[in-house]
């Protein structure tokens, strides 16, 4: 079972940065996308970026360059730095892994959902 820890979160100012980190405990597969959703209260949980074991990212338009999501692949540890942030930026953020062994012709999700961490950015 892969257990998932989201932290970095907190409260800053408008324009200020954060770096969240969610590391990823268990067996993942070599194959695998680790990602980036948030939500706020009184809507769903959205994508916000993700990166696959290879490197390769995706980002929802939104965005427009202010986040940037890495990895630490050895440790199975996913980041999202977060540069000039707005209010709008506030919300709860959670870690996603999905993987694919070798056998399968379809990536999996791994892990439930994890507590999330809060990032509150004020005026």
């Amino acid at each position: 079972q892969v257990q998932l820890v989201e932290s970095g979160g907190g409260l800053v100012q408008a324009g200020g940065s954060l770096r969240l980190s969610c590391a990823a405990s268990g067996n993942i597969f070599d194959d695998n996308v680790m990602a980036w959703y948030r939500q706020t209260p009184g809507k769903q949980r959205d994508l916000v970026a993700s990166i696959t074991n290879s490197g390769s990212t995706h980002y929802v338009a939104y965005v427009k360059g202010r986040l940037t999501i890495s990895r630490n692949g050895a440790k199975n540890t996913v980041y999202l730095q977060m540069i000039s942030l707005k209010p709008e930026d506030s919300a709860v953020y959670y870690c996603y892994v999905s993987g694919r062994s070798r056998g399968s012709v379809a990536y999996s999700r791994l892990a439930d959902w994890g507590q999330g961490t809060q990032v509150t950015v004020s005026s």
